[in-house]
């Protein structure tokens, strides 16, 4: 019980300190959220966007492991897809014990309804949205999950009411940038990253000369692509970032 509460003070704590003041509406749903399912803001389960509580696929994998999922299984619909047209449909099948029939969420993605930073991988942003919405079904999340939204990796541009709570909407080093900060520096540590080559990866992907340059909507962006590379296959992620590393020059 004890440690129940510590552990909802704490995801209200860091829930405020990244997105700024909560509603008492808010505050309730995250405490309803963390003693229900376990879930914490620290790791990335939960994102709080436009006024409302979204689950991520991590925190969905979380929930399944605790629960002791038994597998899951995905195929690709190919009735439904176009390769060439960059449009993926899967199904995907949650199984809760051995002998369970199976709970089935099925998942689209093409470029129309992705963001633009991840035009290319629809195949697999298709695939995460069967998954999430097949655990949605198999342990009754009532949340939509925050990859099944178009705009999860490219966010609007932030309101005057956003901006007053975060970075300015064209240069993030004019507001505060201590949030995202700390949800990058998290990561880093979570996955034991190079933080020099990730800030190189992090202003590549912004399209800036350094990191402190880019929008607030841009960081958010790459914190959230880096969280779902380091989840999903973090050697490839390794490999992206050690191909920012500078060359070492040979001394005659």
């Amino acid at each position: 019980m004890r440690h129940a509460l510590r552990v909802c003070r704490s995801n209200i704590k860091l829930a405020r300190a990244s997105w700024g003041s909560l509603s008492k509406f808010a505050v309730r749903g995250l405490r309803s959220l963390t003693e229900k399912h376990g879930l914490s803001v620290a790791a990335g389960d939960l994102r709080f966007l436009e006024g409302r509580w979204y689950i991520t696929h991590a925190g969905l994998l979380g929930i399944s492991e605790r629960r002791h999922c038994s597998g899951i299984r995905t195929t690709v619909d190919k009735g439904l897809s176009d390769p060439l047209s960059c449009r993926w449909v899967f199904k995907a099948t949650v199984y809760k014990t051995p002998r369970s029939r199976g709970f089935v969420g099925y998942g689209d993605a093409d470029p129309s309804n992705v963001s633009s930073m991840v035009h290319g991988a629809e195949m697999r942003v298709a695939e995460t949205r069967a998954v999430n919405r097949a655990l949605r079904k198999a342990y009754g999340i009532g949340l939509c999950s925050v990859e099944e939204l178009g705009w999860v990796s490219d966010p609007p541009k932030s309101t005057a009411s956003s901006n007053s709570n975060g970075f300015h909407k064209s240069n993030g080093a004019n507001g505060n940038p201590a949030r995202l900060r700390d949800q990058l520096c998290l990561l880093i540590r979570q996955y034991d990253l190079d933080p020099t080559l990730v800030k190189s990866y992090a202003a590549h992907f912004c399209g800036t000369e350094t990191l402190k340059e880019a929008s607030r909507d841009l960081v958010e962006s790459f914190i959230s692509h880096l969280a779902a590379s380091a989840k999903e296959d973090r050697d490839g992620l390794i490999c992206k970032l050690n191909s920012y590393a500078q060359p070492v020059e040979m001394k005659q």
